[in-house]
Parts: structure tokens; sequence; C-alpha cells
């Protein structure tokens, strides 16, 4: 499940969770750092966490496919396209910033509205202005 506040608060304004499938274990030219994702994300859920079925953050979203550069290129739309950093290159990137992120293990798994509640209590929207 990916979570956010997509389309610059344009729809629910307490965040919108979304749910998919880890497409593929690389991203882009095969880039280890990421995973490929179906979840639908759009501007506003860069940044959100993407959730397991225990509720563990195995991702962060990051970007999705420019459809329109690839239907001009190849005369087909992709569908469902996305990409999240992966939680070990997050994991990383915390680590290097000197936090701890907390590491969970097992856990049973939740319904699509507990996981939507638990990311909801996890994720807060920032938005960036021109000054």
């Amino acid at each position: 499940m990916a979570y956010g506040f997509p389309l610059g608060g344009a729809l629910a304004s307490s965040g919108v969770a979304t749910t998919g499938t880890v497409s593929a274990l690389a991203g882009l030219g095969d880039d280890q750092r990421v995973l490929q994702i179906s979840a639908p994300v759009q501007p506003g859920n860069s940044g959100g966490p993407l959730l397991d079925e225990k509720g563990f953050v195995v991702g962060v979203v990051v970007s999705k496919l420019n459809a329109m550069a690839i239907a001009e290129a190849i005369g087909d739309i992709p569908q469902n396209v996305n990409f999240a950093v992966k939680g070990t290159v997050a994991k990383e990137l915390l680590r290097d910033q000197g936090l701890a992120p907390t590491i969970g293990r097992g856990g049973k798994v939740l319904g699509l509205p507990q996981l939507a509640d638990l990311a909801r209590s996890i994720t807060i929207a920032i938005r960036c202005s021109d000054p």
C-alpha cells in the first residue's frame, strides 16, 4: 500500500491509500535502489511510505514513469509503472544522518482499513512553495 497526499490536496486532505504490488525488484535501467510498483501514485505521493501487508515500511514512493514520453516513443501508454526507493536504501540514508530506524519483524497481516489507519498515523504532508 502506498500512502500520500496526491494532487496537492485536491483529493482527501487526510491522505490517500492505494494498493498494488511490487512488479519488479529494480527500476529504470535496472536501478537496484528502487522497486517498481503498480500502486497508482500522483504528484504528492512522493516521500510517502510503501507498506507491506504487516504494516512495515518497505519503501518510499519517489516517482512514476513519464507515460506521455513513453507513448510518444513507442505508441502505447504504460499503466501503473511507479517507483519507490527500497527500504534498505532509505534505512541507510537515515543511518547516514545519525538516525536509528526501528526494524520490525513478524507481526500479523492487517486488513486494508488497518493499514490505511497505520499509514495515516505515520505520515504528514509537507508542501513546498515559492517565497
